[in-house]
């Protein structure tokens, strides 16, 4: 059963809203099963809600575009409650389903998010065109996927996502193939994949470049209470170019997070290549991370006109693992361990940092037949460990190859070299400090 959304009414221009045409094709298809077909040309919708048993398939040729209209967007967030003001949720998505079986997002068209039309704009004094850009109002996910059984993506499009793109929710048996999601590399929080609670995920073949995380994965307060951990992550043979991590385990760390594997990637000009946040009291653990090229480099930030300065997290470090506490509340981060990588290749700016409190120390960390090289890649120098979100914040240091603080059997087997153009800033050592109990001990 073919539904071709051009039979409903669908408007080709881009600019008529096509929301009505669109969903009754879904809620048709919906009753049958089948394939929803967006022909090539230009549709723009509001929010679709997805179900069970479609193919939502975009042919060569076809852009299905997000409007930027709030009253044609659902706020999907007015259904949670979550009393945190920093793993907050905030409203409006494009594509949306909760509580589905077999749903597919396939073919070669693109989905476009529209980012560009009314929610980023540049305001820096500065920067040089690294820094990030301002976010004005109202930002929608591109998608909010929560409690799909059996949900796959494959050879689609994403482009110009406000805020995250592929967000999912409590999902089940999940495919996501040679998907190519471009996102505007200063843009911040268009991360790329996120699941968040799922389960038995395989993610690759996919190309993600963006401001934000490549993949990041997550246990938010309001999915933990409803699905609990993010667990059988496999990760590969991707490309992944952000201004954040390509690839991130937390910083929403409410339930625990175990069994990611991400193998045969290459990293380009990432911030970080590997970041490993607890900060809500889940337990991270058998994380396994191997055949791995490419490099991280710092980038700017800058002072805006009219709000302040933007930054990002991190300065070039290739592996970032941290368990801290967050600034201004109480919760004990959870443990961090059993943590392997081997054969990476990567050329770097800033630290590997691998750092714990005396109460939830770094455990278990083995970093093997790989090599790192700090190299001059941008306009920076490393002068600074960056360990936000925390209580740490970002603080002047003598910036080693490799810092550890609270680090129990780590175990290093890898080349460190400094390359002259950092010589003076790098120093080629490993430290080790301890710090004191129950109160951070470089807070800036």
């Amino acid at each position: 059963m073919v539904y071709n959304i051009l039979d409903y009414g669908a408007e080709t221009d881009g600019v008529t809203s096509s929301t009505a045409a669109i969903q009754a094709a879904i809620d048709d298809c919906g009753r049958t099963g089948g394939r929803v077909l967006i022909p090539a040309g230009r549709f723009c919708s509001g929010t679709l809600m997805l179900r069970s048993n479609i193919d939502l398939h975009l042919e060569n040729g076809a852009t299905l575009i997000s409007s930027s209209d709030p009253a044609e967007l659902t706020d999907f967030s007015r259904d949670f409650e979550d009393d945190n003001a920093d793993t907050g949720w905030e409203g409006g998505c494009f594509l949306l389903a909760r509580h589905e079986t077999n749903i597919t997002i396939s073919g070669t068209g693109t989905i476009d998010g529209q980012g560009r039309r009314s929610f980023y704009d540049d305001d820096s004094d500065g920067g040089f065109h690294e820094c990030p850009l301002n976010v004005r109002g109202f930002r929608p996910r591109m998608s909010f996927l929560e409690d799909v059984k059996n949900l796959t993506v494959r050879d689609v499009t994403f482009y110009d996502a406000a805020f995250w793109t592929l967000h999912m929710a409590g999902c089940r048996d999940v495919l996501i193939e040679n998907v190519r999601i471009l996102n505007n590399e200063r843009g911040p929080n268009n991360d790329g994949i996120d699941p968040d609670c799922c389960k038995n995920v395989m993610i690759r073949g996919c190309v993600i470049r963006g401001g934000d995380d490549a993949v990041v994965i997550k246990t938010t307060a309001p999915m933990t209470k409803k699905y609990g951990a993010s667990e059988n992550i496999v990760i590969s043979g991707c490309i992944m170019k952000s201004r954040s991590c390509a690839l991130k385990i937390g910083t929403e760390t409410w339930g625990d997070i175990h069994g990611v594997i991400l193998s045969d990637c290459v990293l380009e000009d990432c911030t970080r290549g590997f970041g490993i946040w607890s900060r809500d009291g889940g337990r991270i653990y058998d994380i396994s991370i191997h055949h791995v090229v490419g490099n991280t480099r710092r980038y700017a930030d800058c002072v805006t006109r009219h709000t302040g300065v933007h930054y990002w997290w991190g300065k070039g470090d290739p592996v970032f693992i941290s368990a801290t506490p967050r600034s201004g509340v109480d919760r004990v981060p959870g443990r961090i361990s059993d943590i392997y990588m081997d054969h990476l290749r990567m050329e770097c700016e800033g630290a590997i940092v691998i750092a714990g409190e005396s109460g939830s120390p770094v455990e278990n960390v083995s970093i093997s037949d790989s090599s790192f090289l700090w190299k001059k890649r941008s306009a920076h120098v490393p002068d600074c460990l960056d360990e936000r979100p925390s209580a740490r914040g970002c603080y002047a240091y003598d910036v080693p190859c490799v810092y550890i603080r609270e680090g129990r059997n780590v175990a290093l087997d890898a080349r460190l070299a400094v390359d002259p153009s950092l010589r003076e800033y790098v120093r080629e050592e490993i430290v080790r400090e301890e710090a004191a109990d129950g109160i951070p001990a470089a807070i800036s």
